[in-house]
């Protein structure tokens, strides 16, 4: 069964109906789901959907909202991460993506800082990297040290030329909607992904696959983002699934059991 390694359980369009969409999850061939975080209060509520569904979480500021990465919150993050539901630590990373964002420099420090923890808790790492491929690989490369848990990189977005350069740092890479999408123009990109570091994911509402574009996006619909994948490598769907789960549970589960 599929593992969604990256849903928003906690967002308020999926909020109301996170019960009914975990019920569903047998119906639609999913094993279970990780609810990631963006800020504190959407990590400790995915904690809180994560413990009371039986599912999974990730803890994290997400760039956009690096000015609450205080002592105090990296604090309040090592609280959370006591929970068994808590198996990494993300989303993190840099997005240059909108000029109002923080400015780099302070999204580099704070990355920094998530980094550090993480490498504290013994978690792996699970990234939001748009239009700053270039500067994540500048950080992963200072921060070598600290990586000693696994790395993801979320939603991957990038060239497959920049595979490459990620896979020095034994990188997994989730792949979601967007694939499907009729412009996305990444089956050479998907190729190049080596097969025992590839997820698949959601990041529910958002990225829905085609053809459901324009709608909101749920767990069940990871189903098409496999398909695309089976298709482009010339594989079964079904040894997709039993790939991409155990990559999953191989990245997030290790330390947990």
């Amino acid at each position: 069964m599929i593992i969604d390694s990256h849903a928003h359980l906690n967002d308020e369009r999926l909020l109301p109906i996170a019960g009914e969409i975990v019920a569903g999850f047998k119906a639609n061939n999913i094993e279970s789901c990780i609810i990631a975080g963006f800020d504190y209060k959407s990590s400790l509520l995915g904690v809180e959907l994560a413990e009371k569904y039986s599912q999974y979480a990730l803890i994290g500021t997400h760039p956009e909202e690096i000015k609450e990465v205080t002592n105090v919150i990296l604090g309040k993050y090592k609280e959370l991460a006591k929970s068994s539901r808590v198996v990494g630590i993300g989303e993190i990373g840099l997005d240059y993506y909108y000029e109002d964002n923080p400015p780099k420099e302070e999204q580099i420090e704070a990355f920094e800082k998530q980094i550090m923890l993480a490498d504290e808790l013994k978690l792996p790492i699970a990234l939001h990297v748009r239009d700053a491929y270039g500067d994540c690989l500048s950080v992963l490369k200072n921060m070598h040290a600290h990586l000693n848990s696994g790395i993801l990189l979320h939603c991957y977005s990038g060239s497959k030329e920049m595979i490459r350069e990620f896979n020095a740092f034994d990188c997994y890479y989730a792949l979601g909607g967007a694939i499907t999408f009729k412009n996305a123009k990444k089956d050479e990109v998907i190729k190049e992904i080596p097969i025992n570091r590839l997820l698949v994911e959601t990041d529910c509402p958002y990225l829905t696959p085609h053809p459901h574009r324009g709608e909101t996006n749920e767990p069940k619909y990871i189903n098409l983002t496999v398909e695309k994948i089976a298709a482009v490598l010339e594989k079964e769907k079904e040894e997709i699934i039993d790939i991409t789960n155990k990559n999953t549970k191989t990245l997030f589960f290790k330390i947990r059991g």
